[in-house]
């Protein structure tokens, strides 16, 4: 689905340098045309230099408002960010509703837009602006249960799970919201039509798909031919059931490295647990399967603690893994300004900005590196990782990324003590994130300091 890409960012530069010129005799409507024509449909070859950033509606800003986003999306985009991933954005349920404004993932109507958030002409400026700057948007898709209020209920009582008794029934413990019934084929009908709407209406680019293994795999394989219609879409399923990426999903979620990233961070692992890990993909995924890598997102934040409280001094480490490492990097909004605090989730809790922030640089500096370099392609078309092995490889994780004739190396501590160790790279290199050159041998030992990580490329 991938095919080879180099310099995406300065592509899609250019061609909004190209449409933003406005010619004599035109009109705003003229060049908004040409803007849009100028737009590239998604194809899974963006997916190999891509970086998604999770946008929480609500929390975004003081606002709350997809206008507020719209603001933004040039800030968004200095970020390296290709895909931009929009928590639900349709009305809340409000029959057992979880304290004042609910969860997003009581979905009350799944052609509606919350009012919290504006309407559809906002949403539509949203996601065109998001175009206009390179990227793509894609919306959270929640199959698996609706609202208690959704039409569906009265309207269609067979399309729900029922207990012994003729009862609805909630999933888990999320009593604000009711299970769907898959084995009913009229229901499947609706669902996907309802997807279609997005994509038809709003011309959205694909879907994360919320708890996609709790439903049927035969459902998404259903849906998605007819979701694409002829055209590529981007389907990243909360998922890591490798059956779901066979004939449906694009990408699933890297939960099991990212439990392990937070035990290393506290020292309840070292780097052979990520050793095994890696080793493991192969028998359990197909070539050409990708995860998406993340140190946080809006359960994480929310239930498991922010990063910092996760991870400690080790966040930048991680944050630089799931860049270097193969698979699609996130980044949740926040995140990028240093914000150390977990958002509530049920109520109105903004983001705090932070305009010094030190992550922002380090994660403009990462986007770079990912949309540049080839060594970093993390889709379906990866470059290849190879292991190099240390003097200490319980403490140093070092390997190499390739493809075609761009090479490059990750070298990192990850301990909370300095180490001094032996790596088998020999030759003059550059440290991408500050630009100085090292020259190393292979014979002579290189100090690293707690947590210190490089991203070496070889100097011609």
């Amino acid at each position: 689905m991938i095919k080879k890409i180099v310099g995406l960012g300065l592509i899609t530069i250019g061609l909004m340098t190209s449409c933003n010129s406005k010619k004599e005799g035109e009109t705003n409507d003229q060049v908004a045309t040409h803007e849009a024509n100028a737009f590239t449909p998604f194809t899974a070859e963006q997916a190999e230099t891509s970086v998604i950033y999770e946008v929480n509606v609500r929390q975004f800003s003081p606002e709350g408002t997809f206008a507020a986003v719209t603001k933004e999306i040039p800030n968004i985009k200095k970020l390296g960010v290709k895909i931009l991933w929009l928590m639900p954005i349709y009305p809340i349920g409000e029959e057992n509703r979880k304290e004042g404004l609910g969860s997003y993932y009581s979905i009350k109507d799944y052609r509606g837009i919350n009012p919290e958030f504006g309407n559809a002409d906002d949403l539509k400026k949203l996601i065109s602006e998001a175009h206009k700057n390179g990227m793509y948007v894609i919306l959270d898709w929640v199959a698996n249960h609706t609202a208690w209020d959704h039409s569906w209920v009265k309207e269609h009582p067979d399309w729900y799970e029922k207990d012994a008794s003729g009862k609805l029934v909630s999933p888990y413990d999320w009593t604000d919201v009711a299970a769907l019934n898959f084995d009913n084929k009229e229901m499947r009908k609706q669902m996907i039509a309802d997807m279609k709407y997005w994509l038809d209406d709003f011309k959205i680019d694909g879907f994360r798909c919320d708890m996609a293994h709790e439903v049927p795999t035969d459902f998404w394989e259903e849906a998605k031919p007819q979701l694409a219609n002829g055209r590529e879409i981007f389907m990243l399923g909360e998922t890591e059931n490798a059956d779901l990426l066979v004939n449906a999903f694009d990408a699933a979620y890297g939960w099991e490295l990212h439990h392990i990233m937070n035990d290393v961070a506290n020292g309840k692992k070292n780097v052979s647990a990520i050793d095994t890990y890696l080793d493991s993909i192969p028998e359990k995924w197909q070539a050409d399967d990708y995860k998406m890598i993340f140190t946080s997102n809006h359960d994480e934040n929310s239930w498991s603690g922010t990063e910092y409280e996760r991870m400690g001094d080790a966040v930048e480490t991680f944050a630089a893994l799931s860049y270097a490492l193969p698979g699609i990097p996130l980044i949740y909004n926040g995140q990028e300004d240093d914000f150390n605090r977990r958002l509530k989730f049920f109520v109105k809790d903004s983001i705090d900005r932070n305009p010094n922030a030190k992550m922002r640089g380090v994660y403009e500096k990462l986007g770079e590196l990912k949309v540049t370099n080839e060594a970093f392609n993390g889709a379906k078309k990866a470059a290849s990782y190879e292991r190099l092995k240390t003097s200490d490889d319980h403490s140093i994780l070092a390997f190499k990324r390739q493809k075609n004739k761009s090479e490059a190396y990750f070298v990192a501590n990850f301990t909370k003590t300095e180490k001094e160790v032996t790596i088998p790279l020999d030759g003059v290199f550059t440290s991408f994130m500050n630009g100085k050159e090292l020259t190393l041998k292979s014979s002579e030992k290189l100090k690293l300091k707690p947590w210190e990580y490089l991203i070496l490329i070889p100097k011609k």
